[in-house]
């Protein structure tokens, strides 16, 4: 039985072979050429576009703090209980707007006693000019001495000095008494009071703050690097002209720009060791209130603009080992070019060089690619399914 299981299964390797290699020819598995041919993979589909050069603005964004471009201390300048309060905290007042009541009863007297003293003075200035005019004609007629043509003259002068002593006396008192009404120093917005009323305020004490907002000013930090372009672009004299201050924007909290453009009016003029940074501010108008003291914003500020750049989409740049690279199809081929990079913008990434305009940038489909291969160039719409 072993022996004609053995015997037989020779025999029927004979007989399949001829037949299995027949159906093996029929497949094309009996010749690596065409198997390559029908079976390989085919090219990788990638979607490319040309660029034109061209200039591109270089925007850049820094944190700031908005303030009052005045921000001024109300403070007592008289001795006295307080009486009223005439605003309301949070208000905007305009200059010159009582803002407190000093009790004035104490320097409506001083301003009495001060007019009174005036009055006592002038008195006596005239009876000393009599003097002086019948002392003075006497002496003429050698009827008085020298020494009492003397003592009248000084009397005419020293009652002449306590006039101009009275009068200093009544302007003071006059000021003393104006001053128990505290006023607006500048149209703005009022802070809260310090002491409420009935205090006993002293000469000095703080009752209040005043702030303009309109304009508003936001002091930001500007780094070094931009300080310098922007100082390049902010020549203090061009021949005879004095270059613009640069326009800025400003970017409020929600995100949204402030619709009224601003200027840099100030720049440090040293760099603070500690940061690398340049003190800056910018000034905006705010008529409407809508920028407010204290509030956190950021200034969008054009640092520079580049001349004859190509600007293309990020994902267009790949890398090849530590060089950036973009690929090129010309032919059915994808080649590498290195490039060199600007600034990466909202609107993509700035290329300095490394194409040229015309050559077809592949945009999508670039992941798998290497130098040399084969693409299959898409339509710009199946870019997403490719």
């Amino acid at each position: 039985m072993d022996l004609t299981n053995r015997s037989s299964r020779p025999r029927l390797s004979l007989l399949l072979g001829p037949a299995l290699l027949l159906a093996l020819a029929a497949c094309g598995g009996g010749s690596g050429e065409p198997a390559a041919a029908g079976g390989g993979r085919p090219p990788p589909g990638v979607v490319v576009q040309s660029f034109s050069p061209g200039p591109v603005e270089v925007y850049e964004e820094y944190a700031g703090r908005a303030r009052g471009s005045r921000e001024v201390e109300v403070r007592a300048r008289v001795r006295g209980i307080l009486l009223e309060r005439l605003y309301d905290e949070g208000q905007f007042v305009e200059e010159g707007t009582p803002l407190f009541r000093i009790d004035p009863d104490r320097y409506a007297i001083e301003l009495q006693r001060a007019e009174a003293e005036l009055a006592n003075a002038r008195a006596e200035l005239r009876q000393a000019r009599r003097d002086w005019e019948r002392v003075s004609e006497l002496h003429e007629r050698e009827v008085v001495s020298e020494s009492e043509r003397d003592a009248a003259l000084s009397a005419r002068e020293l009652a002449e000095a306590r006039i101009g002593l009275a009068e200093a006396s009544v302007a003071r008192a006059e000021l003393d008494l104006a001053y128990t009404e505290v006023r607006a120093p500048l149209s703005g917005m009022t802070g809260l009071e310090s002491f409420p009323e009935g205090s006993l305020i002293e000469r000095g004490d703080l009752l209040t703050t005043v702030t303009q907002d309109d304009p508003i000013r936001v002091r930001f930090s500007l780094p070094e690097k931009d300080v310098v372009l922007q100082r390049k672009a902010r020549e203090a004299l061009a021949g005879e002209e004095v270059a613009p201050e640069p326009k800025v924007r400003l970017r409020l909290p929600d995100g949204q720009l402030y619709g009224r453009t601003g200027v840099i009016d100030f720049t440090d003029s040293s760099i603070d060791p500690r940061t690398g940074n340049v003190v800056a501010r910018a000034t905006f108008p705010n008529p409407d209130g809508v920028l407010l003291p204290g509030q956190f914003v950021r200034i969008r500020l054009r640092v520079q603009t580049l001349e004859d750049v190509f600007l293309v989409p990020e994902e267009a740049i790949s890398q090849a080992g530590p060089n950036p690279v973009v690929f090129v199809v010309a032919d059915g081929t994808a080649t590498a070019r290195p490039v060199e990079l600007g600034p990466a913008l909202a609107q993509g990434q700035v290329l300095l060089s490394g194409i040229t305009p015309g050559d077809e940038v592949v945009v999508s489909g670039q992941v798998a690619l290497r130098d040399g291969m084969p693409v299959q160039v898409l339509p710009a719409s199946n870019g997403n399914g490719s």
